[in-house]
């Protein structure tokens, strides 16, 4: 067998990884070595953090339509289940761009809310 020399498959290869890690800090983005070894904890983050985004966000949504909701004197709870019992289905997404962008169509949610939990 005749030798084999990795000149351009090793140099595309550590190019792709140093690639991926440039923005680290210092030799992190510089070296092939400690950039591949951050590289391998920044996916763990990477695969845990995108689950954790959307608990976050759902998290912020809920804040929101609680403080709108607080602000026309009902708290969240109450208003969440008003809307279910009003066949309101909104989620909590648009809900809390409402509540912080249109103050008046969020008053009518949170009316229609109420009337609904009163009515039952």
């Amino acid at each position: 067998m005749p030798r084999v020399k990795t000149g351009t498959v090793r140099r595309r290869r550590h190019k792709k990884v140093l690639k991926r890690a440039k923005g680290f800090w210092g030799t992190r983005s510089k070296t092939y070595r400690n950039a591949f070894q951050t590289l391998l904890n920044a996916a763990t983050y990477e695969f845990r953090d995108r689950r954790n985004k959307k608990r976050d966000f759902r998290r912020l949504w809920i804040q929101r339509i609680n403080a709108g909701a607080r602000l026309h004197g009902m708290n969240y709870s109450h208003f969440i289940n008003g809307l279910k019992l009003a066949g309101i289905d909104l989620n909590r997404k648009v809900l809390a761009d409402i509540a912080a962008r249109e103050p008046a169509a969020f008053k009518a949610l949170v009316d229609a809310s109420q009337a609904a939990r009163n009515n039952k």
